[in-house]
């Protein structure tokens, strides 16, 4: 176990490969308290770099190319700002703005755009990083959608949504208007009509609310893409939905209040879940459903992260001022 000491009040943690060497990666770790985005070299634990960002920021996401990053800031300041970060020279670019969605929180990046959640607009939005303007947005109707998930294909689309106690699932679908011959035959010497213009297949998104409890905010979707797994903070609840049936089908044991943040593990075996009350990290064997293990990370822990590349697992810990780094093979007992 490793403990990197970067800020004070750490919300989120992510890795990224660096646009200028290829498969060398940086450590992204965010700052609540002090707004500061930290640049960190993961093998060595050495700070690269430190960006100001805006008040309240909350969560972090890095383009696809690893030369962007974007962070949400989510209660102060403006309340419908996202700050861009050229993560190559270090160094803030103009803001994104929101309007008319407001309150941004939960990030991801797909199919070249970045997707955020609107808690303050009960939405979904969609930014296009080449023309710089906010193309697509979808309400969900659930009160404060905090997190969101994009598939690769950004066909679906999944929210959890923390006061309304739900999960959202949308749905991207495509239907083709389709044209009959036109009514009734032309008058004498007249020449037929011409047929109607070709139209844009159209895109209908379908929403699926799914009722869970109260609380729910950190989620992960398995690596076969069948199930979501949310844990809920009122009761420390960890909800099964099928993504298929797009229904429920159990809960995994039990963690604690407080569970704030799942991640599963890349194999898909195990689902790590952490707390913010008792700072304990909780690791669900995937097919028992099962606790099998705790693990003592610090006072609070919030941002997990799971190296696909490693048997590494950084935890972001918010009332200890570090990032702690567990080896998944020795204090998680984790293969994979």
């Amino acid at each position: 176990m490793r403990i990197l000491h970067v800020f004070i009040a750490i919300a989120s943690v992510i890795l990224f490969e660096d646009a200028q060497a290829q498969a060398q990666k940086k450590l992204l770790a965010l700052s609540k308290a002090d707004h500061v985005l930290a640049i960190i070299d993961p093998a060595t634990g050495k700070t690269l770099g430190r960006v100001p960002v805006g008040v309240d920021p909350h969560e972090v996401i890095a383009s696809s190319d690893g030369r962007t990053a974007y962070v949400s800031i989510t209660y102060g300041g403006s309340t419908y700002e996202i700050d861009v970060i050229d993560l190559v020279a270090m160094k803030r670019l103009p803001d994104i703005d929101t309007r008319p969605l407001y309150n941004p929180h939960g990030l991801d990046f797909a199919a070249g755009k970045l997707w955020f959640s609107a808690e303050g607009s009960r939405a979904v939005g969609r930014w296009d990083p080449s023309t710089k303007i906010l193309d697509w947005a979808m309400g969900t109707g659930e009160e404060r959608t905090h997190m969101v998930y994009v598939t690769r294909d950004a066909k679906h689309v999944y929210t959890t949504n923390v006061n309304a106690g739900t999960v959202t699932i949308l749905q991207d679908t495509i239907a083709a208007p389709a044209f009959g011959p036109p009514p009734g035959a032309p008058a004498p010497g007249q020449n037929p009509p011409p047929p109607p213009p070709a139209m844009e297949q159209r895109h209908i998104w379908l929403n699926t609310v799914v009722p869970v409890s109260k609380g729910v905010e950190g989620f992960d979707v398995t690596p076969n893409g069948k199930e979501l797994w949310a844990a809920a903070a009122a009761e420390g609840e960890v909800w099964i939905v099928d993504l298929a049936s797009k229904k429920t089908i159990g809960r995994a044991e039990a963690v604690t209040k407080g569970a704030n943040r799942l991640k599963f593990s890349p194999d898909g075996k195990y689902a790590l879940v952490s707390s913010l009350f008792d700072g304990m990290l909780y690791i669900i064997d995937a097919a028992s459903r099962k606790l099998l293990k705790t693990i003592k990370v610090g006072k609070g822990c919030a941002g997990i992260l799971t190296d696909p590349d490693s048997k590494l697992v950084y935890v972001a810990c918010t009332p200890d001022n570090y990032i702690q780094i567990k080896d998944r093979s020795k204090d998680i007992i984790i293969s994979g």
